[in-house]
């Protein structure tokens, strides 16, 4: 079976409940204080671990991140290629307020300091046509794109969180670009979602594109046939929305390794964002695929 590489961050999120997120200025009292494993990456590979796909995490932690590579493992994903360095893990503080909105400072800790040595082995490990999945909290994006495009890979990228990087990345040899309404703004430069969404189409037409929004759906765009079009949210009761976009990104890169069409898995991964607002925290929060089905069947059609 085909296996994603997933370059990917791991981080211990810190989650304080509020009334109200915090204002500039403004302290707010936090009733409780859950503590998670989490990062975009370790999210996103447990994802697809409950997809049915098997997954291979390339990452770091430090001395203080032992119990997410226990966690990584304890799903199925493989974890032989991520490392312990010196230094803290990288960690999240995240405020959830009563609506399930959520407000997220990110410190990057040895997510930013991959050895190149790892960054190696997940690009061998994709070489001929494998999928390399990364995201906007490790080190070295842009040559990792670079070195994952010469050796033929399929790379797909997680604009999240944008920062002054994504300027430099070269795009043209992305094969999936996935970002929300604010990163594809920053990228594209534009200042609608709208005309970011055509810009980045017009500036990429041989890169797949799908932009969340969130509890409005998404927009995408299929290179094979140049198809796009619109998907709409599943109706689900919201509790906390840190999870939403990994478990997207998860079920989406699992059907894609599948070999299904972009068109045909955005149903699925959509249904396992939505289960995912429903529950407490980021990787726990993850459905199983079973969950996932039960609600495409529960509810009509969003497109």
């Amino acid at each position: 079976m085909p296996k994603l590489i997933n370059i990917g961050s791991l981080c211990i999120d810190y989650v304080y409940s509020v009334t109200e997120i915090a204002k500039v200025g403004e302290t707010v009292a936090s009733p409780t204080m859950s503590v998670f494993p989490g990062g975009k990456g370790l999210n996103q590979s447990i994802a697809a671990a409950k997809a049915g796909i098997k997954v291979e995490h390339f990452g770091a932690v430090g001395a203080d991140g032992f119990e997410l590579v226990e966690f990584l493992q304890a799903a199925g994903v493989g974890v032989s290629n991520i490392v312990s360095l010196p230094g803290r893990t990288g960690h999240a503080v995240i405020q959830i307020n009563s609506q399930g909105e959520n407000s997220i400072v990110i410190a990057g800790g040895t997510n930013r300091e991959i050895p190149q040595q790892i960054i190696s082995n997940a690009v061998a490990s994709a070489k001929g046509g494998g999928w390399i999945l990364m995201q906007n909290e490790t080190n070295d994006v842009s040559e990792i794109i670079q070195l994952a495009s010469a050796a033929d890979c399929k790379v797909a990228l997680n604009l999240a969180p944008a920062d002054a990087h994504v300027q430099s990345y070269n795009y043209a040899l992305v094969d999936l670009l996935i970002v929300n309404e604010l990163e594809a703004m920053a990228v594209s430069e534009c200042t609608s979602v709208g005309e970011a969404f055509a810009r980045l189409i017009a500036t990429y037409p041989d890169m797949n594109l799908v932009l969340t929004l969130g509890r409005n759906g998404l927009r995408y765009y299929q290179t094979e046939g140049g198809i796009s079009g619109d998907l709409g949210a599943f109706e689900v009761n919201v509790v906390d929305e840190t999870a939403a976009g990994d478990t997207f990104v998860g079920y989406l890169l699992a059907g894609l390794v599948r070999g299904d069409s972009l068109r045909d898995v955005l149903l699925e991964a959509s249904a396992a964002g939505a289960l995912a607002t429903t529950r407490s925290g980021a990787a726990p929060a993850v459905p199983e695929l079973e969950e996932v089905r039960g609600l495409i069947k529960a509810q009509p059609s969003r497109a």
